[in-house]
């Protein structure tokens, strides 16, 4: 099976281009953090004490703690993805007589190839990260001078083995499904969508969710001098909430779609009809589109609410909250965050929109034209953006209502409206162009090719 991985990646890089991103930024990332908590460790006593900041340590524990943990989860959605892009050719692996095992095995072999391609420019990209931001953390007073990155591999190799241990689990669970059901039933599955969210999957849901609302609760009630404590709990509690929406996601985005598809197909009835038909009876593929930019809106849309808020409740006092310092490593961390949403969001939308090649050709077909194609994409692509947007919103509103209780006592935040109305435009400038220019490419081309079942 490690010849045939090796051979589809080879065939279809195009398809692995998403997971090799999401893995490459975890490996960058953990590589990052892991380095500067190895400086910290390898620093000698006399220097440790010198440290006129917090301590490196616990700076790359607090600011790396979010970001590892959102790269995994981009790690987590891309490799789901791409497994289930796969859907019919594992399946059609299974009628010729590929066991179970096998299959699992392929999936396998897929992931570790492209976490060792991924991991070298990783490696590279998380090392100089690594010096840079120890650079700025000395010119800050944030860590002592004689602190110095240790020349040992061992973030190296703790990075590739977080990330192959995350992905490897992750394409587990999503190959799980097609590797236990019958070889007949598997290629039937390829090409449909069952309606009903597994019970596991929505009890896993409501737990994270639960879980979610426990630290922002635990984040709502700490005193205000611990407000850095307060932040964080926030911001994590913002993250499993999200991931609570990403298991409940097909349910929640079924019931959005339904209530916000009429007035898509106000101005268009004829594409919007369509398009709204499209993304309810296919609740799947809309949450795999939605998580991302949910992602996105959620996790910024928290951090630059939880930052005006602090400010103003200090008003002009540096404290650990507003100095100068701290809103440093704030707007490091959400260009981060940020960064990986992006990334996440670019990449499920471009595969999502491409794995619709024989779709858009079955429609072209029965008389569909190129120009009504794009309509029902567009008409698609606002009600996705519109039902990521809003689910990013109600996270982000939970987490800073939760550190604005902490910090002054109401549970109604300072919210920048131009800040966060920047958020909202990113979202759906990153949503609307990527699905039209990608489905321009998928509708090129002369309606039997990729009907008949063409590949990229």
């Amino acid at each position: 099976m490690i010849p045939i991985a090796l051979g589809q990646l080879r065939r279809r890089p195009a398809a692995f281009a998403g997971p090799a991103v999401a893995l490459f930024l975890a490996v960058a990332t953990v590589t990052l953090f892991g380095t500067l908590f190895a400086a910290d460790v390898a620093a000698p006593a006399g220097v440790r004490r010198a440290d006129p900041g917090p301590g490196l340590r616990v700076i790359a524990g607090a600011f790396g703690e979010i970001a590892v943990l959102v790269a995994f989860f981009v790690v987590v959605n891309a490799l789901g993805f791409a497994v289930r892009q796969q859907h019919r050719d594992l399946a059609l692996l299974r009628t010729v007589a590929a066991t179970p095992r096998q299959t699992r095995r392929l999936v396998r072999g897929q992931v570790v190839a492209t976490t060792v391609l991924a991991a070298a420019p990783g490696w590279a990209v998380g090392a100089v990260a690594a010096r840079r931001f120890l650079g700025e953390l000395k010119r800050r007073g944030l860590a002592a001078p004689g602190v110095r990155v240790p020349e040992t591999p061992v973030p190296m190799l703790v990075a590739l083995a977080a990330t192959l241990a995350v992905g490897l689990a992750a394409s587990a669970v999503a190959a799980r499904r097609i590797s236990r059901i019958a070889p007949a039933a598997a290629l039937t599955a390829g090409s449909t969508e069952h309606g009903r969210t597994g019970v596991a999957r929505l009890l896993a849901g409501a737990g994270a969710l639960t879980g979610g609302a426990l630290l922002l609760r635990l984040a709502a009630t700490r005193p205000p001098e611990r407000t850095d404590k307060a932040g964080q709990a926030a911001l994590l509690g913002a993250l499993v909430l999200l991931i609570g929406v990403a298991l409940v996601g097909p349910l929640a985005a079924r019931v959005l779609a339904t209530a916000l598809g009429a007035p898509v197909r106000v101005p268009a009835p004829g594409a919007g009809w369509l398009a709204d038909a499209n993304l309810r009876g296919y609740a799947r593929r809309l949450s795999s589109a939605v998580v991302p930019v949910a992602l996105l809106v959620g996790l910024s849309g928290t951090m630059t609410i939880m930052t005006r808020t602090a400010g103003h409740a200090a008003g002009a006092t540096a404290t650990g909250a507003t100095s100068a310092t701290d809103v440093w490593l704030r707007q490091a961390e959400l260009a981060l965050l940020v960064c990986f949403a992006a990334v996440s969001t670019v990449n499920t939308l471009v595969a999502v929109t491409a794995d619709r090649r024989r779709e858009f050709a079955l429609l072209r077909l029965v008389g569909a034209t190129r120009v009504q194609l794009l309509r029902v994409l567009a008409g698609e692509a606002v009600l996705t953006a519109a039902v990521g947007v809003l689910l990013g919103a109600v996270v982000a509103g939970a987490a800073s209502a939760a550190f604005s209780t902490a910090v002054t006592g109401s549970a109604v935040p300072s919210v920048p409206v131009a800040a966060c109305g920047w958020i909202v435009a990113g979202a759906a400038t990153l949503t609307v162009p990527c699905v039209l220019a990608t489905g321009l490419r998928a509708v090129r081309g002369p309606a039997a090719e990729p009907g008949g079942g063409a590949r990229d």
